[in-house]
């Protein structure tokens, strides 16, 4: 291939959708997974629609299947150099009841998917591949609700920075994704407050504005971002009361 190319998972929607279209107007070969075969036939039409220099090709799959997983992945022509693992889902508990149904709902696909697509590939990896997993600024700090989809994207950071290490004598690159408050059809079911909600436009810019300069962590918006990285390093004692007093919580 001469063109660039690029895979991404969780492209029917959202962040993926967005960088399915972002890349294919740079030039890009993609190949837009996702488990919803209409709306990444949609997304090939509006790309036939607009001209758009790349070309965007569907693969159908769902991430939580290990079989279809290795069936579409394991057989691609050709490994694409860039790999954007994105597909993701997000649950909340309430007043602390644990579900644990609900968390394995959400490590299936956040973090079980995401290992089913490395599997899958992994033994094709280059010195040219660039790995990018998708996590949040939601691991950063314990936030309300948030255990089962915190917990997962701590699972992912911790993957992607251990993958950094373990790669690279292969030369492989690995990036950490850590958006804050993206404003897509996952983010439209909250029903709270998202301080500095951004657009899947202003996302899609940064994440491939990072990787093309191939940063091991990319976070956004950079003021909310930073700020969750200070509250960390925070004794936790002061990180819970903080967190209490911003999320309305009772001490």
């Amino acid at each position: 291939m001469n063109a660039q190319s690029v895979l991404i998972t969780g492209a029917s929607s959202g962040i993926g959708k967005q960088l399915a279209i972002d890349y294919a107007k740079e030039g890009w070969h993609v190949f837009a997974c996702g488990q919803n075969e209409e709306k990444l036939n949609q997304l090939i039409e509006a790309e036939t629609t607009d001209r758009r220099q790349g070309l965007i090709e569907p693969l159908v799959f769902d991430v939580t299947n290990a079989d279809e997983v290795q069936t579409v992945l394991g057989t691609l022509t050709w490994l694409p150099e860039l790999i954007i693992l994105n597909a993701g889902t997000c649950e909340y508990i309430e007043n602390g009841w644990v579900d644990a149904a609900l968390f394995r709902r959400v490590f299936d696909i956040n973090v079980f998917g995401m290992l089913n697509c490395i599997e899958a590939m992994q033994s094709r990896f280059t010195a040219n591949t660039h790995l990018a997993l998708m996590g949040s600024t939601a691991c950063y700090v314990p936030l309300p609700r948030a255990e089962a989809y915190g917990a997962s994207k701590a699972a992912c950071a911790y993957i992607a920075h251990t993958l950094a290490i373990d790669l690279a004598n292969r030369g492989v690159t690995v990036s950490l994704i850590s958006p804050g408050f993206v404003k897509t059809p996952l983010t439209d079911k909250n029903d709270f407050a998202m301080p500095l909600l951004v657009s899947p436009e202003y996302a899609s810019e940064k994440i491939r504005q990072g990787i093309g300069k191939k940063k091991r962590e990319i976070h956004f918006p950079r003021r909310f971002s930073l700020f969750m990285k200070m509250l960390a390093l925070l004794p936790l004692n002061i990180q819970l009361a903080a967190i209490k007093r911003m999320t309305g919580k009772t001490a």
